[in-house]
C-alpha cells in the first residue's frame, strides 16, 4: 500500500506517536514509582489510529493530480 500523504502530515503523524508513546508509556515505566503503570490500553486504542491517519493523510496544500488521488 501506497501512502500518498504529505509531509507535513506525516511528519505531525509520527511526532504525535513517538510523543504520546513517550509520556504515555515510557515515562511511567522508567519512574521509581512502581504506582504508576504505563498506560497500554490508552495509547493503541487511541493514538495509534489517531497517528496513523495523520500519516496517511494529504494536506489541501497538495495537488490531487501530483499524487493521484484523482
Amino acid at each position: 500500500m501506497k501512502l500518498s500523504g504529505s509531509y507535513r502530515t506525516t511528519g505531525a503523524g509520527i511526532a504525535a506517536l513517538v510523543g504520546s508513546l513517550c509520556t504515555m508509556c515510557l515515562v511511567p515505566m522508567l519512574d521509581d514509582d512502581p504506582a504508576t503503570t504505563p498506560m497500554w490500553g490508552e495509547f493503541f486504542a487511541l493514538v495509534v489510529p489517531l497517528a496513523a491517519g495523520l500519516i496517511a493523510a494529504r494536506d489541501n496544500k497538495v495537488a490531487s493530480e501530483s499524487v493521484g488521488a484523482k
